[in-house]
Order: structure tokens, then C-alpha cells, then sequence
């Protein structure tokens, strides 16, 4: 009978909710950042350790939404211009660049062979925005040109990113040619440029003539409900494309910041209060993805070797375009760490990887701790960083 009450939704969320309650009281206890606590939690109650909760189909659905509606949130924090900025492509060309060169030749010393070398350096050129922009809303940094570098190259990184792992996945299959690579290049490129602009020029404006209605009048959360609308059918179309769907609905928030309502309930709170429940759950899953019992000996001194030279190759490319751009020293090393953490958009790469047969059990465990591990230290580490 307990175990039929464990693999219930209604048990699965009210678990997730309560745990990452427990990290915010730890965080605030501390005066540290509650993502890093709600992971830690999450480990604990993950095959890990209690094995309390797996990451289920559930589990996984209710991340996907968190880390959604979170970027929506972050998007309505910018404007559009951030996220066409010449700089920042510069930057995230960079810093997928070296990482990706600093991968492959770290998993060929360790004696892994072509194509699963080339999976490692592509899991290392991935970002996740969704871990520093929560880090940074935390701090009420988002309107800093720290944050602003961050989380532009970031978006552009998934675009880069999509470009490698295509590559990736034609050499595994032997099958290389440039023009799907040019296609996917192009449909991410017309999906943002006509989806902000879309969004901005006449989904606003459809926005503020809805809250103008007897409709908004009578029901103030007609114009939330539309404005999430929006959200998950930007993510949706994103993820369409092969662009992470964090993408879209950061897309759909920056085109929609502009717009002003009078009447209607404000979408912008409505959408704060939902990510807060949501966005927690997708902290908490990141550690209930990881289990530490399929480490081997053999695994961990590559698992210690890829954790640092993802640390150091994400910093150290995000650097050096930050300073090409003429961006400070201070902030130019803030942008290196802040697109350090690789979160859920490396996983993903190891799974794909997994699934295609081209890395095997080890590998894919390594690359999970790795995104883990950067995911839990960077914002620390950033955290005591932006104070200064």
C-alpha cells in the first residue's frame, strides 16, 4: 500500500513542494542561494540516497513546466534588443568554441574513442540559462550588463548548441552533410526574429485590447491565462525546431515586456507566483536525476578531470569574447562564470547520446554529475562574486 502512495502524483508533488520548501529555509538560514539547497535536497530523496522519488515521466513534465514559466519570468525582465546584440553572439561563439575543443581532447586522454569524444566536448558547450538567471533574479541583478551578456549569449548558445549536437548525432551516423545544419540554422534564426517581433508588434497589442473587453472585466485572469498562452506556444514551437523550449518562452517574455495592463488581473505576477512553484520542482529535479551509486572508481578521476575543464574552458572562452567586445575585467570574468553552469541542457545532450549508442553507461553518468556539479558551485561562487 506505501508504495502504491509513492508513485502517485499527488504524493510525487506534495514531495517536491515540500523539500524545496526545506532548501528555502535552509538557504535563508545561511544567507546562500535556495537553488543549491533544493539540488541537494533533491539528491537526498533521489536514488542517491532515500530513493524516495525517481525521475519520473511526472517528475519530468513538472520540471519542463518550471523551467518554462521560469524563463518567461527572466524574458519580461528584457528588452528586445538584448537578445540581437552582435556582442553577445561574439561572446557565445567563443565560449562554445573552446569548451567543445577542451572536451574532446580531455575524453581522448582518458582512452574514449572519436564520436564519444566528440558527444563530451558537445555536452560541454552547452549553458544553462534558467540556473544563473534565477541566480541573478535572486540578487535583483537582472537589469545589470552582467546579466544582460549572460543571459543573450546564453540564448544564443542553445542556437550554437543545436548546430554541434546535429553535427554530433551526423557523425555518429555517419551520415555528414552541411545542408540540414544550414536549415537548422535558418529556422532558429527566422523563429526568433519573426517570433520577437510577432510577439512584440501584435501579441502585446492583442494583450491590451483583451484587457480593454467586458470579458477582462468580468475575469481579470483571462488576461493571464492568454499571456501563458503565448508562453508555452513559443516553447512549443521552439522545441519544434530542436531549440531547448526554455528558448521560446524566454522569447515570448521579452516580446511581451512592453505591454500594459490597466484592467485585468498583471500576467507578469501571475506568472511570478506560478514559477515559484514550478521552477522549484525543476531545482529539485536536477538532483533526483543524478545517482552517485552507478560511479565507478575507474569513472570518478574523469568525472573530477571533465568538472574542472567545464569549469575552466566555459570561463575562460565566455572571458576572453567578453573582453574581445571591450567589456571590463571584473564583469568579463562574471560572464564567464555566469554561463559556466551546464544544468539540464548537457543532460539532455548525454541522454541523446546514450540512446544513439554512441557513449555508454559511464560516459553518461559522468557528463549527468558534471552538469550537476556546475550546476550546484557556480551559483555560490557567482553569488559571492556579484556582492563584490
Amino acid at each position: 500500500m506505501f508504495e502504491g502512495i509513492i508513485t502517485t502524483i499527488e504524493f510525487q508533488l506534495s514531495l517536491l513542494l515540500f523539500v524545496a520548501l526545506a532548501g528555502y529555509i535552509i538557504a535563508a538560514k545561511i544567507n546562500q542561494s535556495a537553488i543549491v539547497w533544493e539540488i541537494l535536497i533533491g539528491i537526498a530523496i533521489g536514488p542517491s540516497l532515500l530513493g524516495l522519488i525517481t525521475y519520473t515521466e511526472t517528475v519530468r513534465s513538472f520540471a519542463q513546466i518550471g523551467a518554462v514559466v521560469l524563463l518567461f519570468v527572466v524574458g519580461l525582465e528584457f528588452n528586445i534588443k538584448d537578445i540581437f546584440n552582435v556582442k553577445y553572439g561574439i561572446i557565445a561563439l567563443i565560449g562554445v568554441i573552446i569548451p567543445w575543443i577542451g572536451g574532446f581532447f580531455l575524453a581522448n586522454v582518458f582512452g574514449f574513442d572519436f564520436i564519444s569524444s566528440v558527444f563530451v566536448g558537445t555536452a560541454l558547450t552547452a549553458t544553462s540559462v534558467a540556473i544563473t538567471a534565477n541566480v541573478l533574479r535572486e540578487m535583483g541583478k537582472l537589469q545589470t550588463e552582467t546579466a544582460r551578456a549572460i543571459i543573450g549569449a546564453a540564448v544564443i548558445d542553445d542556437v550554437l548548441g543545436l548546430l554541434i549536437l546535429s553535427f554530433s548525432m551526423q557523425i555518429a551516423s555517419k551520415s555528414l552533410s552541411i545542408i540540414p545544419l544550414v536549415l537548422i540554422l535558418a529556422e532558429a534564426a527566422a523563429f526568433m526574429i519573426v517570433g520577437a517581433f510577432i510577439g512584440y508588434k501584435y501579441l502585446s497589442k492583442l494583450i491590451e485590447k483583451l484587457d480593454g473587453t467586458k470579458l477582462a472585466g468580468k475575469f481579470p485572469e483571462t488576461v493571464f491565462i492568454f499571456a501563458m498562452m503565448i508562453a508555452f506556444f513559443y516553447a512549443l514551437i521552439s522545441e519544434s525546431i530542436g531549440l531547448s523550449a526554455i528558448v521560446g518562452a524566454f522569447l515570448a517574455g521579452v516580446a511581451l515586456t512592453s505591454t500594459n495592463i490597466k484592467h485585468g488581473k498583471n500576467f507578469k505576477e501571475g506568472a511570478e507566483y506560478l514559477q515559484i512553484i514550478f521552477a522549484s520542482i525543476f531545482f529539485v529535479s536536477l538532483g533526483v536525476l543524478a545517482n552517485f551509486h552507478l560511479l565507478t572508481i575507474q569513472i570518478v578521476w574523469f568525472l573530477i578531470a571533465l568538472t574542472v575543464v567545464a569549469f575552466l574552458t566555459k570561463i575562460i572562452g565566455c572571458y576572453l569574447g567578453a573582453r574581445i567586445v571591450n567589456m571590463g575585467h571584473k564583469i568579463s570574468l562574471a560572464v564567464g562564470m555566469g554561463m559556466a553552469p551546464r544544468g539540464e541542457v548537457a543532460m539532455i545532450v548525454a541522454l541523446i547520446g546514450l540512446n544513439l549508442g554512441v557513449i555508454k553507461q559511464d560516459l553518461y553518468v559522468s557528463i549527468i554529475l558534471m552538469s550537476l556539479l556546475t550546476t550546484m558551485f557556480v551559483p555560490i561562487i557567482l553569488r559571492y562574486y556579484m556582492k563584490e
